[in-house]
């Protein structure tokens, strides 16, 4: 299932993110240019039910505010030098070991707000791009993460208690002095371990609330 960029109606614009649908039956919805909020976002959650929805989250207006809030999406960064140094090492995915990332990457996302499933396409030009890594130590594989320029885009342990050895030995393929990573506030989990490292809220990016959920039965 594709996503819709550019959703027109006559009542304004909005882009559909739908390709979570067949993977965890969540729709997303950013309302851009629209003088009738209520009436565009309406149309947008038909719209997504009836391609198969269960769940619908929107960003992008005031209106949104009266619905429940799902989640803040926030930046933190800090210093790489202020991470201690860890034992383990990276190892960069590569085509041979792609499915057992992209497996290990799905299963994680599962349960995390707001997160991206990882299609095929997506896998690929993250090992084109050298951007995957698995987090090593004695044999053992402890988590796996992806870093792009100074922000490391995704971090997951497999291991219990691993989180911080995974996100500092990620840092190290990172250049820049700096390092940033964004997270959901309801992931309170994340937020607490990144925190205890040392990052800082920087700024808030969006926030997306509850539009639409079916019920059960």
């Amino acid at each position: 299932m594709k996503d819709i960029p550019v959703f027109t109606t006559q009542n304004g614009v909005a882009s559909l993110i739908l390709q979570e649908i067949p993977a965890q039956g969540c729709a997303y919805i950013r309302l851009q240019a629209t003088l009738s909020p209520e009436q565009l976002l309406a149309e947008c959650i038909a719209f997504c039910t009836m391609v198969g929805a269960t769940r619908i989250y929107a960003t992008g207006n005031e209106v949104l505010e009266s619905k429940p809030l799902y989640t803040a999406i926030w930046e933190m960064a800090c210093l790489k030098d202020s991470l201690e140094d860890t034992d383990a090492f990276l190892w960069p995915v590569q085509h041979e070991t792609l499915d057992t990332f992209r497996n290990c990457y799905n299963q994680k996302i599962q349960d995390v707000p707001n997160a991206a499933w990882m299609t095929e396409k997506e896998a690929k030009r993250i090992v084109d791009a050298g951007e995957g890594y698995f987090v090593h130590r004695a044999g053992a594989c402890l988590g796996i993460g992806i870093v792009r320029g100074s922000e490391i885009a995704f971090v997951a342990s497999v291991q219990k208690g691993a989180g911080s050895t995974v996100v500092r030995t990620l840092a190290h393929a990172i250049e820049d002095t700096r390092v940033t990573l964004q997270v959901a506030s309801a992931n309170e989990k994340a937020v607490s371990l990144y925190e205890r490292l040392g990052f800082l809220k920087t700024r808030e990016i969006s926030r997306w609330y509850r539009v639409f959920e079916q019920s059960e039965g």
